[in-house]
């Protein structure tokens, strides 16, 4: 036997021994997976919902919503807009695609992780009916072996249609029957083209794009939908290109009733929580936060508009959630000046709330932003720009922060910001997809808690049919702005419920911070907010139209109505605890004048007058380092001195504390001819000679008088003619004043 041959027979050996182990492995790893045919039917279970304190709700049937679709019924762009998108060769394989298995397998080697999928559209239905959601390489065999049965035992078409008859569309909808009903409001059989690839686009993440929440992403999840069949050769180009140009077309049709927002929000959750969604068609129950009385209340107020409201606990328990637009996201207005803008800049010692700001007319790169009253209002504090939600401060704000940096805290509140937002109208509210009220009412808790963001949550734990709890949600926190900052916001939006944009709330008996916000132009607005917030609660209200038809709302005006109405409600037995607004700050006492007249801010001196003092709120580690010494030290500028007629003038410059002494020298011999206060001008007729005047300022403290430097003005010299020479003093600094 030659070398060769022996080498070749060992390498033979050892792959059949590796094919044979690989074989044996996979055997026992799956032997308990075994295909249940009538897990690939609508089940008949439920889901029981629960409030917060443990009263059923609603039993949430799911045989009801998931409706059987025949395959032969459906139009044929129905049924190619999911081969195309999901499983392009589904009708040649045979069940695996082994191409992309080896691809993925390729993939996460190298990324040394799961991300990469390459499954079927028979492995997706095991999957979903069968397994887990766990990325494990267990659970990867059973899904092949289960798969290989699969496709033994039925016909493709039969399991295309288990496929569509069972695939999560997202808001509760189980299969395309379901689908096709709630999204477009008929029969599957009757979908479009373009409302088939809307489908179809919501297969990859139901909560991301749907039509509801996110339009334009969901139109542009339809369009790669619609280039998948062009590419696959369902569709020529003219169809392609007509397809993209038609609109969503989408409504919500489910019949409304008792909690059928906040039930809608429950599934919203659920569709974003690390959970096998298909797992809950066994039967669950979920346990909630919602408070029956409050969701009762506002499901009975008369509102003449599109709205949203939602009520959360202080640490992000939702307890009451109505909304007639769904989790659309809207433009978010100047609701978004505190947490984007004014707070990021005071965390970064960029302002405080007693800053002042030019508010003037502005001009960046052809951006001109005006205010809601068409005004301006010269130098404004960073405290009244809040408070009566100026724009050109916003944006001057913004300007100095950097849309960078605004950025870094908007993450941190899990917003994430389009390309398209990166600029400066960002500081109104200005983006692409805008915010929903979750959105908003979470970000107004970080300066409710301190300077945390929590999300909010309506699941607070889910239970398995048996008794086993699958989820419970566990509260993260993460800091975004610092105790200061957020002392200081609350510290504003106090006075702006007293005396600012949301002054409605005035009149409530108890601490609360509010802001509102409004979006539209002069034809009329389109939405219309009012937040507001305790130490116990955050209301968001919002008003305006789905369709963006121009309203007379503002967020001043019936918004801030409701939102008081509901603080009324919610507190009409107890008074909530005051809000925190000193934590991390501290009271500093600066110089009125400089502040005022010079727009400068520094600390008052020591022996300052009180009628010259402002004491304001500061942000600790962020104080004013220079310190006025105007009193204990007065300086002036030097006086004008002129002769006329033998008459001698000094003009001296207004100031507003100041005494003056000021004398006359002959002969080295002087004598005081004015001690007094302020005046525009003193005279004096001395007789012929030579003079010269000194100025001396001080100030009265109490009984003391404490004085400033003695200024020496140009000597004067007075003759009999009438005429007088002002004698130029040598500039011995600069001058050989001795050759003069």
């Amino acid at each position: 036997m030659t070398k060769f041959l022996k080498v070749f027979l060992i390498v033979l050996l050892s792959a059949a021994i590796l094919v044979t182990s690989a074989f044996a492995a996979f055997f026992i790893i799956t032997r308990n997976a075994k295909l249940d045919e009538s897990k690939l039917i609508n089940p008949d279970q439920s889901i029981q919902i629960f409030d917060e304190d443990g009263n059923e709700v609603v039993n949430a049937s799911l045989t009801g919503n998931r409706k059987s679709v025949c395959l032969e019924k459906l139009q044929n762009h129905t049924v190619n807009a999911f081969i195309a998108s999901e499983d392009r060769t589904f009708f040649k394989h045979d069940g695996l695609n082994y191409k992309r298995m080896v691809k993925a397998f390729y993939k996460n080697l190298v990324s040394r992780s799961f991300k990469e999928g390459a499954s079927t559209i028979s492995q997706q239905l095991i999957k979903n009916t069968h397994l887990s959601n766990e990325k494990t390489i267990k659970r990867k065999l059973e899904e092949i072996k289960l798969t290989k049965q699969l496709e033994k035992r039925y016909e493709k078409n039969k399991i295309l249609e288990m496929y569509l008859n069972t695939i999560y569309f997202g808001h509760s909808c189980y299969g395309l029957q379901s689908a096709a009903e709630f999204y477009f409001d008929k029969k599957a059989e009757e979908l479009s083209l373009t409302e088939s690839a809307t489908l179809v686009g919501l297969l990859t993440s139901p909560n991301n794009y749907s039509p509801f929440k996110n339009p334009e992403k969901s139109i542009s999840r339809r369009n790669t939908v619609l280039d998948a069949m062009n590419v696959c050769g369902y569709i020529d180009e003219p169809t392609l290109k007509n397809a993209k140009a038609q609109p969503l077309n989408a409504k919500k049709t489910r019949q409304a009733g008792k909690n059928s927002d906040y039930i809608d929000g429950i599934f919203e959750e659920l569709s974003e929580i690390d959970l096998n969604f298909y797992s809950l068609t066994d039967g669950c129950k979920i346990y909630t936060n919602l408070n029956q009385n409050l969701q009762d209340y506002i499901e009975k107020i008369p509102f003449e508009t599109d709205n949203a409201v939602i009520v959360t606990s202080a640490n992000g328990e939702i307890k009451a959630y109505k909304s007639t637009i769904g989790f659309a996201k809207r433009q978010p207005g100047s609701t978004i000046k505190p947490f984007a803008v004014y707070a990021p800049a005071i965390d970064e010692n960029i302002i405080n709330s007693y800053t002042r700001i030019l508010d003037e007319k502005v001009d960046y790169n052809g951006y001109s932003p005006e205010n809601y009253d068409k005004k301006y209002h010269g130098y404004v504090s960073v405290k009244d720009s809040i408070i009566n939600s100026y724009n050109v401060p916003a944006i001057k704000t913004l300007n100095s922060l950097t849309v960078k940096n605004a950025e870094k805290y908007l993450m941190r509140m899990n917003i994430a910001l389009e390309d398209e937002d990166k600029n400066l109208p960002l500081a109104l509210g200005g983006m692409k997809y805008g915010l929903n009220l979750i959105e908003i009412s979470d970000s107004y808790g970080t300066f409710q808690s301190g300077g945390y963001y929590a999300p909010s949550r309506f699941i607070n734990k889910i239970v398995s049919k048996s008794g086993q709890t699958i989820y419970k949600h566990d509260r993260y926190e993460n800091r975004v702005f610092s105790e200061g900052t957020c002392s200081i916001i609350n510290d504003v939006l106090k006075e702006t419920a007293k005396s600012g944009t949301a002054k409605k709330l005035k009149n409530l008996k108890f601490d609360v911070a509010a802001k509102t916000g409004t979006c539209g132009n002069a034809e009329g607005n389109t939405d219309a907010y009012a937040i507001g917030y305790t130490t116990e609660h955050r209301i968001c209200v919002w008003l305006g139209d789905k369709n963006n038809k121009r309203l007379p709302i503002t967020g001043g005006g019936n918004s801030c109505l409701y939102l008081k109405q509901l603080l009324e409600e919610l507190y009409k037995e107890h008074t909530p605890a005051a809000l925190n607004t000193t934590d991390g700050t501290e009271n500093i006492e600066i110089d009125a004048e400089e502040y005022y007249d010079n727009n400068k801010i520094i600390l008052a001196d020591p022996i300052c007058p009180k009628l010259n003092i402002l004491t304001v709120k500061a942000k600790s580690g962020n104080l004013p380092k220079e310190q006025s010494n105007r009193f204990s030290s007065p300086s002036i500028a030097t006086p004008v001195i002129s002769v006329k007629n033998n008459e001698v003038n000094i003009e001296l410059c207004h100031t507003k504390y100041y005494a003056y002494i000021i004398k006359r020298g002959k002969n080295g011999n002087f004598e005081t001819i004015y001690n007094g206060g302020w005046q525009k001008s003193i005279t004096d007729k001395p007789a012929e000679g030579r003079y010269i005047y000194t100025v001396t300022p001080y100030y009265l403290n109490g009984d003391k008088k404490i004085y400033g430097q003695e200024i020496i003005l140009p000597a004067i010299n007075l003759q009999k003619d009438n005429s007088s020479i002002q004698i130029k003093i040598p500039d011995i600094a600069n001058n050989d004043w001795y050759n003069l």
